[in-house]
């Protein structure tokens, strides 16, 4: 564990939204490549090697994740909330466009899944690290930002809200939950380019404000909100403008559409892989900036 020049252990900042929350401790450095420790001196760690660099850093450790100070069962019910949110919003949209004959238009189907991104960040940031994604949770523990001990009950937690969000909206709006299914209107390999690429986007915005202490991570939930906005307004009348397995995989369930699932599987997650692992490597060095830290409201519970 690092230590300041007192000699007391640091402390990164509380992770997001409150993704993208937790109380200002301005006093105290953080280390934005490691998990939050605030309150946790001490790590459970998996020893691999004593010299094995991790993305510049000296670590003897495969995992080394402090206990969470939150519990694993309240943070899954808030993602599971979250999720259940976001997907009932952004699926919502372009049913009602459907049925009330393009009524929401591209713009408002973009609107609704921004603004869902956004309020969730903000209100359950703090709790969960609204996640809201698989890709997004792997891409974390790839790059060491959350545990992956944690990954699977995440993803699990996602995809179940995922589907309870899409039978919900069959219900309310059936017959028109082929309107909610995202399904490329453009060549595999377009759809495939698409969705990587906005996902990437995604990613490297969610990576800045979570992990970067020069960025105004108070801002994120805004921040992100308007990058799925964006990407939605250049992707959505191609591939659909996912992003996001899970917002693919409930409503193809749901309609029994299942039409180059594969596609929103594989290509967002890889497009966030490659996002979070651009931006790290880009990111300014601690020895490189003389302001001092700000607060990080990050996606890492």
């Amino acid at each position: 564990m690092p230590e300041s020049e007192a000699g007391t252990p640091t402390a990164s900042a509380p992770a997001t939204p409150g993704t993208p929350g937790g109380p200002l401790i301005s006093s105290l450095r953080v280390d934005s490549l490691s998990y939050d420790r605030k309150s946790m001196p001490r790590c459970k760690c998996l020893p691999v090697s004593v010299t094995a660099p991790s993305w510049g850093q000296s670590h003897t450790c495969f995992t080394d994740f402090p206990a969470p100070d939150v519990s694993l069962t309240r943070k899954l019910g808030a993602e599971f909330v979250g999720t259940f949110i976001l997907i009932f919003a952004a699926t919502a949209a372009p049913i009602v466009n459907q049925k009330y004959n393009n009524a929401e238009t591209l713009i408002g189907n973009a609107a609704s899944a921004g603004l869902a991104v956004m309020v969730i960040i903000l209100s359950t940031g703090h709790i969960s690290g609204a996640h809201l994604n698989p890709s997004l949770t792997i891409a974390f523990a790839a790059l060491r930002h959350f545990p992956w001990a944690q990954v699977p009950a995440y993803i699990a937690a996602q995809v179940s809200a995922s589907i309870c969000a899409s039978f919900a909206l069959k219900g309310v709006f059936h017959p028109f939950m082929s309107g909610g299914v995202t399904v490329p209107s453009v060549s595999t390999g377009q759809a495939f380019a698409l969705e990587f690429l906005i996902t990437f986007n995604l990613l490297f915005v969610v990576t800045a404000v979570a992990t970067d202490t020069r960025a105004v991570g108070e801002l994120a939930g805004i921040a992100v909100g308007a990058t799925v906005m964006l990407n939605i307004l250049i992707a959505g009348p191609s591939s659909g403008g996912s992003m996001n397995p899970v917002r693919t995989l409930g409503p193809a369930v749901a309609a029994g559409n299942y039409k180059s699932l594969w596609i929103y599987i594989l290509a967002p997650t890889l497009g966030a892989l490659a996002g979070a692992g651009t931006y790290t490597a880009v990111k300014l060095r601690e020895d490189e900036v003389t302001d001092p830290p700000r607060q990080v409201r990050s996606f890492r519970r």
